[in-house]
């Protein structure tokens, strides 16, 4: 009995590739169209894929005829990837330290205690949407939007935020990222300084009051 002919592999390199979405394209080795590739139709579970890997797949089509990746394999191994850092004994420092500082003004009575108690809310809450994102990249399932992540920060959760990138090791390489995130850091501080000053301690009173 005669066996069919295998089907051909081709290989190519992953280009614009978004993570939080779970698909990209390939561009073939040799030139040619884009293929489209899905999380999906990688055939083992792995580390993530990333722009510039090299990878072997089937050449298949959608309901459109156009090109998809089917059963998507890494070429080689990606021991030159860079590695996430190890946790930094400073970012804990700055975490642990802020939100002492916030408890000290409770304390003295600068600020009221709902202000802490929201700083520590909304940093548990950040560091379980990062636990939750992290668990979804290692599985293949989808991802929380890095906007969702960013807006944790920006309300008041960034110092949960910053102890789950380093303590986790995720979103702690990623250098558009972590440039949004120093920005939302520093956005909050502004608005607590504002809270720290007459006119907000002021609007802060007033919004309590009438809550």
């Amino acid at each position: 009995m005669m066996r069919g002919n295998p089907t051909p592999r081709y290989q190519g390199k992953i280009t614009s590739w978004k993570d939080d979405q779970g698909f990209g394209f390939i561009s073939p080795n040799g030139g040619g169209p884009a293929v489209f590739v899905h999380i999906k139709s990688f055939a083992n579970r792995g580390p993530r894929p990333a722009n510039d890997d090299i990878v072997t797949y089937e050449l298949g089509s959608n309901e459109k005829g156009q090109p998809r990746a089917e059963h998507v394999s890494f070429a080689r191994a990606r021991a030159s990837r860079p590695t996430a850092p190890r946790p930094s004994g400073g970012s804990l420092v700055t975490a642990a330290g802020f939100l002492a500082l916030v408890a000290a003004f409770v304390v003295t009575g600068t600020l009221p205690p709902v202000v802490l108690g929201a700083y520590l809310g909304l940093s548990a809450a950040a560091f379980i949407a990062y636990a939750f994102d992290k668990s979804a990249a290692q599985n293949n399932e989808w991802r929380t939007p890095e906007s969702t992540l960013h807006m944790f920060g920006l309300v008041g959760g960034w110092p949960g935020a910053l102890l789950a990138q380093q303590l986790l090791r995720h979103k702690s390489k990623k250098e558009s990222f972590r440039t949004m995130f120093w920005l939302t850091v520093a956005a909050n501080c502004a608005a607590l300084g504002w809270l720290l000053s007459p006119s907000g301690s002021d609007a802060l009173r007033s919004i309590l009051a009438s809550a």
